[in-house]
């Protein structure tokens, strides 16, 4: 599974919580040595064992640090490793507190190290742009030549001397350095891969050819390398780097006839938008090569210029230069938002200022959402046959690979039609397609890779799934494949009013994994719920007799972190662990022996939303209509002792994006579904891929597949996880949408469904930034719930972030005060917090 670390405020305080032509990369070089070097660089990951680290993924293991060059302002490390695959990522000084992985990613996935036989393997750190390179996956390209014994080298020609490093943050190929190093004078240089003089290139790309000249004039003039890996060609460029980038989104195409950007708005300038059909936009120190254009008009008013309500939308936009398009150009937005754009600012000379790539959601929702959000998408059956809608606006082609079987097998294509007016493709077809899977073939131009991307890729509305998500799957939920005996008649227990509510939270896995009183094939799975005489769900009854109203289980939709193989599974020997006394130190050693390897994990690394976990489900069943008939029996089993059903759902973020294997929206519709920081990367203060609730298709995913899971499979409640960062607008769009439903139209009576979450308040979203969010302050009325921090901490003590020994009204603040709490705050100042903390808890209880 991905190890990511560390937890971000909110995953903590969840944890803790008692309440239940390619772009060239222009990234600067090694030009002073800056003040924010870190003081040690780790490569933490499951390479550390065998470079003889104690474990894996110690980002505090002194074996794995990087050496600093100081000459080259860059980190690195050169390590023996046997053949293997790996994974790892970048640390800094000693924690995860700041590490980065992907694509010079924070928080990002693990990079992925497939060694074919035993090699010397060196890694690559630059803490400027962020980006870890080795030296299996990316041949790393230097600069030398008779210039580098003035620039900080021991000599010339000198491929050992790493101040030329190269850098390509977005693995593009296109990798640059940029010096002011050098002195006036005549020189030549070369590339060197993985610093190997005798793999040196010179100007035509041929190995061992003819170095390329230039000249320095000034001193501290900027002097710009460019290297293609595809051809092997070196471009050395007196004028400097080229501005801005094109693999960089940092404008807003915010409307049809609207962009705003951070540069400079002058009646002086130029601005032009740039577009290319075969994504082959070139830039260059001169501007833009390629492509047609159109001319772009400066307003003073900014996002404004696009309308109150679109203003509204963007309230983190306001500030920022508008930018209008020529009233003839909307005819023509269908064919640039399916090719490579970028917006360009020259000055009065013609000289270029600044060029970056717009986000292009506010122009999508402008166009197609209208439509859009009256089409069913995913699968749809009736009697007349299926069919299967995905929205692509930005797709160059859609088709649809049919497979008669889970896996192998061969398929047949099916071409999709696309709507113009939604941006939806369609693919139908009889009855015969039920019992099928299928995966979705997608051409689209994908910034962040900055090319057109092919990519095979499951349906985001899958309602079902083979085993590890390979294929989606075709279903009659209608039919007896997916339903248990007497589902259709199925009696929900009573509850007078939704403020009746009590909840009581579980794991599915947890729950019955080692209950002896469940057949050992059920354990841990959907069915151990079905069985009413069991010792986990007489327990259940009891409680229902008692009170309870709720079970609340952790996420079981399909989750990307565990694989849904037992057989590729292993799992922690109880037994051997029976054998270790209390006092041994080698449980977390038995235990480690299984990590990453095991079927436990929380859930939290949301895969597809709308089809449930299949390693839940018995081996027998992973695949297709079973694992849907045995989630249904779970909802049955817990709904016939007394208790309704709710799903933790993450909606807020996912486990991948862009082109990973695990990414699903993202090619499909890049750089739609996700929100982006102001360079167009994914923001991440949930812990991993945060999705944008606030742009209409992703709000629209969000109602359908809640509405999905309480009509089709009868969940009665839904505990959103860190639902401030949703936006208010789409939390009552759900709550209205269930609200909707009845039992004479829906088999459900939703106005019984309960609705809460998470309300914290925190990151890119926080205070309202990128709208109205559902955070505590801004629910009052909304019929949605909210966790009370306030509560938990009175109970508990402290705060997730504080010292865990400080006390609180149920752990002995004041009444049995600890030495430490003692030191912390005197008598008299435990009294009085004490008694505020009560009336917290007063409040908190009282609703």
């Amino acid at each position: 599974m991905s190890f990511r670390l560390p937890m971000s405020p909110a995953r903590l305080a969840l944890a803790l919580t008692l309440l239940a032509g390619s772009p060239l990369a222009t990234a600067r070089a090694a030009d002073p040595a800056q003040s924010n070097v870190p003081k040690v660089v780790n490569i933490p990951g499951t390479l550390q064992t065998k470079l003889g680290c104690p474990g894996e993924w110690q980002p505090d293991c002194a074996k794995t640090y990087l050496t600093y060059d100081a000459a080259a302002d860059l980190w690195w490390g050169t390590f023996e490793l046997p053949r293997g695959d790996y994974e790892y990522k970048v640390a800094l000084n000693d924690t995860w507190g700041e590490n980065y992985g992907g694509k010079a990613d924070r928080d990002g996935p693990n990079i992925v190290l497939k060694v074919p036989e035993a090699s010397r393997v060196s890694f690559y750190y630059d803490h400027k742009t962020h980006w870890m390179v080795d030296s299996i996956r990316y041949a790393v390209p230097f600069v030398i030549g008779d210039w580098q014994s003035k620039a900080g080298c021991k000599a010339d020609n000198d491929a050992g001397c790493r101040v030329g490093f190269m850098s390509d943050p977005l693995l593009s190929g296109q990798a640059a350095f940029v010096t002011t190093r050098i002195p006036p004078g005549k020189y030549s240089a070369r590339v060197a891969l993985n610093g190997n003089a005798s793999e040196a290139y010179g100007a035509d790309g041929s190995k061992g050819g003819a170095p390329v000249a230039f000249e320095v004039k000034d001193a501290g003039q900027e002097i710009f390398f460019g290297y293609d890996a595809a051809t092997h060609k070196l471009v050395v460029n007196t004028e400097g780097a080229p501005k801005g980038s094109l693999t960089k989104s940092s404008a807003y195409w915010v409307s049809p006839d609207t962009l705003v950007w951070a540069v400079t708005g002058s009646p002086k300038y130029t601005y032009t938008l740039h577009w290319d059909p075969e994504a082959k936009l070139e830039l260059t120190p001169k501007g833009v090569v390629g492509g047609e254009r159109l001319p772009l008009e400066y307003t003073s008013a900014g996002v404004a210029a696009a309308g109150a309500e679109v203003a509204a939308r963007f309230p983190h936009l306001s500030g920022l230069s508008g930018f209008r398009l020529p009233e003839d150009a909307r005819a023509k937005l269908p064919q640039i938002l399916k090719s490579q754009i970028a917006v360009s600012v020259t000055d009065e000379k013609g000289k270029l200022i600044d060029i970056t790539s717009p986000q292009i959601a506010g122009v999508l929702d402008a166009l197609y959402s209208g439509a859009a959000a009256k089409m069913a998408l995913g699968p749809t059956l009736d009697a007349s046959g299926v069919s299967l809608r995905v929205w692509a606006p930005t797709a160059r082609s859609v088709g649809v690979r049919l497979f008669d079987q889970a896996l192998g097998g061969a398929s047949t294509s099916v071409t999709m039609t696309l709507d113009p007016a939604s941006g939806v493709w369609t693919a139908n077809g009889d009855r015969s397609w039920v019992g099928k899977y299928y995966l979705y073939e997608v051409e689209v131009y994908t910034p962040r890779e900055g090319k057109i991307v092919r990519s095979t890729v499951t349906d985001p509305y899958s309602i079902g799934l083979s085993m590890n998500s390979k294929r989606s799957a075709i279903l009659d939920l209608s039919s007896v494949e997916t339903q248990p005996s007497g589902w259709a008649g199925l009696k929900k227990p009573a509850l007078a009013s939704l403020s009746d509510a009590v909840v009581y939270e579980l794991h599915i896995r947890d729950f019955s994994a080692i209950d002896a009183s469940v057949p050992a094939e059920r354990r841990g799975t959907y069915l151990a719920f079905t069985d009413p005489n069991t010792a986990g769900m007489k327990h259940l009854r009891a409680l229902a007799e008692a009170g309870l109203t709720f079970v609340h289980l952790l996420p079981t939709f399909d989750i990307a972190s565990v694989n849904e193989d037992p057989a590729q599974r292993s799992e922690t020997n109880r037994a051997a662990l029976a054998r270790l006394g209390p006092a041994s130190d080698a449980q977390q050693a038995e235990i480690a022996k299984a990590l990453d390897k095991d079927a436990f994990n929380w859930g939290y690394d949301p895969y597809h939303f709308n089809a449930p976990e299949g390693s839940y489900a018995t081996p027998d069943a992973i695949d297709g209509a079973g694992r849907i008939k045995q989630f249904r029996g779970m909802v049955q089993g817990l709904n016939q002792v007394g208790l309704r059903v709710v799903m933790d759902v993450v909606y807020n973020h996912t486990s991948q994006s862009g082109t990973e294997e695990k990414s699903v929206f993202d090619k499909i519709v890049p750089g739609y579904y996700y929100r982006l920081n102001n360079e167009g990367r994914v923001e991440r203060s949930t812990c991993c891929e945060n999705t944008a609730s606030e742009n209409a298709m992703m709000g629209k995913f969000i109602t359908d597949s809640v509405v999905f899971w309480a009509r089709a499979h009868k969940v009665d409640g839904f505990r959103f996880d860190l639902m401030g960062h949703h936006m208010l607008a789409n939390m009552t769009q759900v709550r209205a949408a269930l609200d909707a439903l009845t039992l004479e139209k829906d088999g459900v009576d939703g106005r019984k469904i309960l609705l809460y979450g998470e309300g914290w308040n925190f990151g890119e979203v926080e205070n309202n930034r990128r709208g109205k969010n559902a955070a505590q302050l801004n629910l009052a009325g909304s019929g949605i719930g909210s966790f009370n921090d306030r509560l938990r901490d009175a109970v508990r003590g402290g705060n997730p972030f504080d010292d865990r020994r400080l006390q609180g009204f149920a752990t002995g603040l004041f009444t049995a005060p600890s030495a430490y709490q003692t030191s912390q705050l005197d008598l008299a100042g435990q009294r009085a917090r004490l008694l505020e903390q009560t009336d917290w808890i007063k409040l908190g209880l009282a609703g």
